[in-house]
């Protein structure tokens, strides 16, 4: 009989080779009918058709324009006609490998399953030995990735904070060593956003991966790409995912709207401004790069009526966050959502209950990639501890659709006749076999309430900063190859030598 509490910490496992844990996808539950679906579709096509995109960059226009997409040069302002956004849904890859150094932590990208990924590049950070909330630096990010590393519900490495103490135009080439130096599982870059920190970028995983076929065949980056919303694409940024996808990276689209700020206040308005914002990049894409990787993506959030700063965890955002999978399901791509992201300035009640819900709505609607754990202040601030408190909740999910087994040996009929009425099961070795397969927390408090006063009345916050303090003392992630981060630098210091002076 397997075991329902699968692996919670690496130094735990009762798996070959379970470095990485995934959210089984449910019950497809649709928030949106067939026909709410095809009218969200067909406005969308209407939005790109008439209202456009804006495109800052004017080798891609011309391409784009050749390749029969209306281009108004001037205005920089491109207008797709339906056809070409059918035709790019139909060439994109229904499935994605997103590889890693460690072959055990490969993804395999094809609908069945959710994995999760941290943060969303923050500028700032909560500290582990203060408490206090401080600028993000390149330590960081290591320190990020280390953690991420260790625990096993983290299946990817996004972006979780800035490197803000290194040159600008760099840091996403910094960013990336410190993460592939520090873990061994795949890695998603979001920061490189022109044709040079592309093609750096491109170089570095080259030559993670062992060269450029190598890079085509196991591509140990991915890159998740933003619109500027309303509907544009600032300058660069299509030209960054026209030089991944070439070299074999997967390259998705994610759309950042804020309900009733930048993008209309009424969620179906958002929603087709979103669709219309990835479509957009997506068909771009597929029209200059033809079968290219991609992934269809969105990380919303709502502007509050009291005052109008973005906010997130209310019922607006879990039912944006299910009809965008729902939609990205529907044209058979793959489907990524900001999950977890809380409106909550700590690990409290309110962060539990929204995180709860978003990863519950996870389960139901079932995207294949998740980001955002362990983000505080409507995903303005990165905490270490909220990133391991949320991989206990996603933990939680994944019970879910785990299920029990029900045969003999559960029945337990013989056990039950061996007690009888009036006595109780605790020493039974039918019990001692199965309470080991009980789902135990690792942060939540479960002691008697005398034991919990003696301990000084922890919270599930302290046991999560002590637990990143003592996985970041302790475990060593598996090296780089040896030169490997030496040419990584190399790689480094020419960029910032030929395009920062």
């Amino acid at each position: 009989m397997s075991a329902i509490n699968l692996l919670r910490d690496s130094a735990s496992s009762t798996e070959t080779g379970a470095r990485v844990l995934p959210l089984r996808r449910g019950p497809a539950v649709a928030v949106l009918s067939e026909d709410d679906l095809e009218r969200i579709h067909v406005a969308t096509l209407r939005v790109l058709e008439e209202t456009g995109v804006e495109i800052g960059a004017g080798a891609v226009l011309e391409r784009l324009e050749a390749s029969g997409a209306r281009v108004h040069t001037e205005a920089r302002r491109v207008r797709f006609p339906r056809s070409l956004i059918e035709e790019a849904l139909q060439r994109s890859p229904r499935e994605l490998l997103l590889a890693a150094r460690d072959p055990a932590c490969d993804l395999h990208v094809d609908g069945t399953a959710g994995w999760l990924s941290p943060g969303g590049s923050t500028a700032e950070i909560i500290d582990l030995a203060t408490g206090d909330r401080r600028p993000s630096t390149e330590a960081d990010v290591a320190a990020v990735a280390r953690l991420a590393d260790a625990v096993p519900q983290i299946g990817f490495l996004g972006p979780s904070v800035a490197a803000l103490d290194v040159p600008p135009l760099a840091r996403p080439l910094h960013e990336l060593r410190a993460q592939y130096a520090n873990t061994s599982k795949h890695v998603q870059l979001m920061s490189a956003v022109d044709a040079r920190s592309a093609e750096a970028a491109t170089q570095i995983a080259r030559i993670v991966a062992g060269g450029e076929g190598q890079l085509r065949e196991r591509p140990v980056l991915s890159v998740s790409l933003r619109s500027r919303s309303p509907f544009a694409y600032d300058d660069g940024v299509l030209e960054a995912a026209v030089t991944f996808a070439e070299a074999g990276v997967p390259c998705g689209f994610v759309a950042t709207p804020i309900t009733g700020a930048t993008a209309p206040a009424t969620l179906a308005g958002s929603l087709v401004a979103s669709n219309a914002e990835v479509l957009a990049g997506i068909a771009a894409l597929q029209l200059l790069v033809p079968g290219a990787p991609t992934f269809h993506g969105t990380r919303g959030m709502v502007a509050d009526p009291g005052g109008g700063e973005a906010t997130s965890g209310g019922p607006e955002d879990v039912r944006f966050q299910m009809a965008s999978i729902q939609l990205a399901r529907s044209f058979g791509l793959p489907a990524y959502v900001g999950a977890f992201a809380t409106g909550a300035k700590a690990s409290d009640w309110q962060a539990g209950m929204e995180g709860g819900l978003s990863g519950v709505a996870c389960w139901m609607t079932g995207p294949d990639l998740l980001s955002a754990a362990g983000l505080l202040h409507g995903a303005r601030v990165f905490s270490p501890a909220a990133m391991l408190l949320d991989t206990e909740l996603f933990d939680l999910v994944r019970q879910i659709p785990l299920g029990f087994d029900v045969d003999e040996e559960t029945l337990a009929l013989d056990v039950i006749e061996k007690v009888g009425p009036g006595e109780h099961f605790l020493g039974e070795p039918h019990t001692i076999r199965h309470m080991r397969e009980a789902w135990m927390a690792r942060f939540m408090d479960k002691d008697t309430w005398e034991a919990w006063e003696e301990a000084g009345r922890p919270q599930p916050p302290d046991r999560a900063a002590e637990r990143a303090l003592e996985l970041l003392a302790s475990r060593e992630p598996a090296p780089l190859p040896p030169g490997v981060e030496e040419r990584i630098r190399e790689v480094i210091a020419e960029h910032e030598r030929d395009h920062i002076g």
